[in-house]
């Protein structure tokens, strides 16, 4: 065994042009090369599909504070800002057990498959008022008519969210999911900060006043969940609140927005789609696969992790790199690079995690991807692109700003 790789002549760099515009080919050479990547800046990835599945299955942390001294650490010195991460670190998604299990055990109280399973027509009612606007205008940018305020209505909705400045709500959130992306920018890492603790001061008021005025909803049923008298502590019902609109609307618009950006580039899988619609559920597995919502996830080693030939030290920060895997021809076969929305395993994509920390609004998320793909296939058989796409910079969270369409 070798603490650190042989080959360091391909290094991951996210900051091109070229990256943003298709991370792909970046993601295939590191799987070649170096599928145990440990980067100058401290951090290591996992490229390959089965290594990145078995880190997260595995029972390795999340929480940042077990990261060794290192680059991370001294760039929230250099910021001045707080170690501790975003929403008090009370998310679920950023705790170990037995706090981890804690929590879920309670969210789940209320967080139900038959809960969600009955938010369908609801959904089918959004996306049919959204596609309505389409059709009445011709086209128009699918990102803002269809795949931004649809999940995040579903949410509000969902949630039963007292009135809130939902335009505001909307800045701050995408602010805080910023917090996912790799970054050592003091600037940065100070907006943050108090996006971070404004959205949480913002939703605490909200969850205040839902407190006066119980209903029949998501956010009463958090507040009235209950575990052999254990229930969430007013600071833990705002995290995971909070962590539901931050992670349940950012990753559904991408996943939307690239599914259909999928189609668009891929003519003869649109046709195909709309001549057997009994393959939306699957065409949204693979675009899961081939455009995923999130490309990378995080885990803290708290002993020696041999992975590949070698061992990650105690303390390492490691990236899974769910976009990377996807696309591993080892695993999906020599068509990986390939959309097709007939692929058989396509369930197994990773985009929504594995383990402990799989995504907790997966469901709701593909009842949304199958109803508004459907749906938009179905309504606009001649659906094109009129214009020039439009990324929204992120690496991680790698998404549209924009998909201008004609219908």
């Amino acid at each position: 065994m070798t603490t650190v790789p042989r080959d360091r002549t391909v290094i991951f760099n996210p900051f091109t042009r070229e990256f943003m515009e298709d991370p792909y080919p970046h993601y295939a050479e590191l799987r070649r090369e170096v599928p145990v990547h440990h980067h100058p800046g401290g951090f290591w990835m996992l490229s390959r599909y089965d290594d990145v599945s078995a880190l997260l299955r595995s029972d390795l942390s999340v929480e940042q504070r077990h990261v060794a001294p290192g680059p991370f650490r001294d760039a929230y010195a250099r910021a001045g800002v707080s170690e501790k991460p975003r929403l008090k670190g009370l998310a679920l998604l950023d705790l170990d057990p037995p706090d981890h299990d804690r929590l879920l055990k309670l969210v789940k109280k209320a967080f139900t498959t038959r809960a969600i399973s009955s938010l369908e027509p609801m959904v089918h009612g959004l996306v049919d008022e959204a596609l309505d606007r389409v059709a009445a205008e011709g086209g128009g940018d699918l990102v803002e008519l269809l795949a931004f305020p649809l999940p995040f209505t579903v949410i509000g909705r969902m949630l039963g969210m007292p009135p809130i400045d939902t335009k505001h709500l909307r800045m701050l959130t995408s602010l805080v999911m910023r917090s996912v992306e790799l970054t050592t920018d003091p600037e940065v890492m100070r907006v943050i900060e108090a996006a971070d603790v404004e959205v949480f001061e913002l939703i605490s008021d909200a969850v205040q006043r839902k407190r006066k005025e119980p209903a029949d909803d998501l956010l009463t049923a958090l507040i009235a969940a209950e575990s052999d008298g254990d229930k969430l502590t007013h600071d833990e019902l705002v995290a995971q609140v909070t962590m539901l609109y931050v992670a349940g609307y950012e990753t559904t618009v991408n996943l939307i927005s690239g599914g259909a950006l999928s189609l668009l580039r891929n003519p003869d899988q649109f046709a195909l789609l709309r001549a057997e619609p009994d393959l939306t559920a699957n065409a949204v597995e693979e675009m899961l696969r081939y455009e995923p919502p999130v490309h990378t996830s995080r885990r803290v080693t708290l002993e020696p992790y041999e992975v590949g030939g070698h061992v990650i030290p105690p303390g390492s920060f490691i990236l899974a790199n769910l976009a990377g895997a996807n696309r591993d021809e080892e695993f999906w076969g020599p068509d990986a690079e390939e959309f097709d929305v007939r692929r058989e395993k396509a369930r197994r994509q990773l985009s929504f995690g594995s383990g402990m920390h799989h995504c907790l609004g997966a469901q709701l998320s593909r009842i949304e991807g199958r109803l508004a793909i459907g749906e938009l296939v179905r309504r606009f058989p001649d659906m094109r692109m009129s214009g020039e796409i439009e990324w929204n910079g992120l690496r991680s969270l790698r998404g549209l700003a924009h998909l201008p369409v004609e219908v």
